[in-house]
């Protein structure tokens, strides 16, 4: 399927590796030309090699600090008018909210929340005077059924998905659409994260908790990165114009409501 998006620019946040390095990867297949971002400037410059290497489009990457002011503007210096914007940051650390300082919130909120909204603020309007725009934020399945550990993540997400709800119905009449997507358990880093975490509380090793939690998925697996920047991709497509404010949660079916 064409998704009518070659030869546009998207800008791609902690796109080294994992669900951004996924959406990264599906993008510059429809021919979308690339600058990525992550702190890692060793894997990040591996990535762009490989996305360049596969899909022959250009890729420019800016190591830096995404939730930082400096970050960000190195990314916009790189990528000042992007017709593609994803958002994604690393989640906060899980933990017990009785141990979470009002710092521990703040930097939550500014990596979750507020670089999100920062980054919008500075390209929609560009989008919205060229009349074509999509910007996905990543966020997690949490915003609809939340993780007790991730106390950060589900609190910052949320607010970012509550402030995306009321300007994505003021954008999309210029054809600039808003949308998150909202990943389960997919097999990254993270997710090998937190199993650790809560294998070391119940006494398991990773790889048991592992087997347990994918069996325990409708899907019995795990998602793929690649399932998820497809997804990512189409949401971006110039035939997605009337999708907008909306979170497609990806998890396997573990979600057991009906909206």
């Amino acid at each position: 399927m064409d998704l009518g998006i070659k030869g546009r620019t998207a800008l791609v946040c902690a796109a080294s590796k994992g669900l951004g390095k996924g959406c990264a990867l599906s993008l510059a297949k429809e021919g979308v030309g690339l600058v990525i971002t992550a702190r890692g400037r060793e894997a990040l410059e591996a990535t762009a090699a490989e996305i360049r290497r596969l899909t022959g489009v250009r890729v420019t990457a800016v190591a830096g600090d995404i939730t930082t002011a400096e970050g960000r503007a190195a990314a916009l210096a790189a990528c000042p008018n992007p017709d593609i914007l994803i958002n994604n940051a690393g989640g906060p650390p899980p933990g017990d909210f009785r141990s979470w300082t009002r710092e521990d919130w703040l930097k939550a909120l500014d990596g979750n929340m507020l670089t999100p909204i920062e980054l919008i603020k500075a390209t929609v309007d560009g989008m919205i005077a060229r009349k074509f725009g999509r910007i996905v934020n990543i966020t997690s399945g949490a915003v609809k059924m939340p993780i007790p550990e991730l106390g950060l993540s589900n609190g910052a997400r949320t607010g970012l998905t509550g402030f995306v709800a009321g300007i994505a119905r003021q954008t999309v009449q210029h054809n600039v659409t808003i949308n998150g997507l909202l990943p389960g358990p997919f097999d990254t880093d993270r997710l090998r994260g937190n199993l650790a975490f809560n294998a070391q509380k119940l006494g398991k090793t990773p790889a048991e908790l592992a087997t347990v939690r994918a069996q325990a998925n409708p899907a019995k697996r795990f998602g793929t990165v690649e399932e998820f920047g497809d997804a990512c991709a189409f949401l971006c497509g110039a035939n997605a114009g009337f999708i907008t404010g909306q979170n497609l949660l990806m998890d396997g079916g573990a979600f057991p409501g009906t909206l």
